[in-house]
């Protein structure tokens, strides 16, 4: 029977994070679950996998349990399968940042770019004044991309400042969509955009993960594969595993 795979995160004040960890790891396994998840004072970023039940229960309880007390209530969530269990162990660990941009002042709770849902990507980006850019790290952008998106060409998403102090002018760039593999990254990337004076920030909401299991492949705009940081390496639309072989880290 295949797994069950949530990937998911939010972003909310989390001031006793630490003391949520080992709450939160009972919790997981309780429910027979693997994977990773990352906790810190500005929310929770994961990926789990494991039964059907067991997802689902641990996602009730992150929404809705004591544990978090209804912080956690707009969870983004992606769901999809995989025939065997992508992760060799349940790892829950402690973060200064959920991504790791270098700023702390960022906070993505008080200003955070346009959503823009799966279903109006696609008109969003063929505007000709719009620049469409990819967040991603250079490996993951070689693998598949959005036709025409600009790659920042970094190693880690903590590069993303350097690139847009050095190509990115908010006199010049006036609108700008973003997009990366769940839409953490674009969280961080757009409140940063916007702190600094570019006027129209927009991200796709779900990111690439949840545009793929939205649209129909015959309407998409997405060319090649969607890397996703466990050992199915890659999945396609309809979020269907790739038959590839790589390891890469966060």
């Amino acid at each position: 029977m295949p797994l069950k795979v949530a990937a998911f995160y939010q972003f909310a004040a989390l001031p006793d994070f630490r003391a949520l960890r080992e709450p939160l790891r009972a919790l997981a396994a309780g429910h027979d679950l693997k994977g990773s998840v990352l906790l810190a004072h500005e929310g929770i970023n994961g990926t789990v996998a494991g039964p059907a039940a067991g997802i689902d229960g641990f996602v009730a309880e992150l929404r809705r349990g004591p544990l978090f007390g209804g912080r956690l209530s707009e969870l983004e969530l992606k769901f999809s399968a995989a025939a065997q269990m992508p992760f060799g162990r349940l790892k829950v660990r402690l973060k200064k940042e959920l991504v790791t941009l270098g700023d702390t002042t960022v906070d993505p709770t008080r200003q955070v770019g346009t959503y823009v849902d799966a279903a109006d990507w696609n008109a969003l980006i063929a505007a000709p004044d719009m620049l469409l850019l990819d967040t991603r790290n250079a490996f993951e952008v070689a693998m598949g991309t959005f036709e025409g998106a600009l790659d920042p060409k970094i190693a880690r998403f903590g590069e993303f400042k350097q690139f847009a102090a050095r190509h990115l002018d908010p006199a010049k760039h006036k609108r700008i969509a973003m997009f990366c593999t769940g839409g953490i990254r674009c969280e961080k990337a757009s409140a940063y955009l916007l702190a600094r004076g570019f006027a129209e920030v927009y991200h796709l909401k779900g990111g690439i993960l949840k545009y793929l299991e939205a649209t129909p492949e015959r309407d998409s705009r997405w060319r090649g594969d969607c890397f996703v940081f466990d050992e199915r390496v890659a999945l396609g639309h309809g979020l269907r595993q790739r038959g590839f072989e790589a390891t890469a880290d966060e």
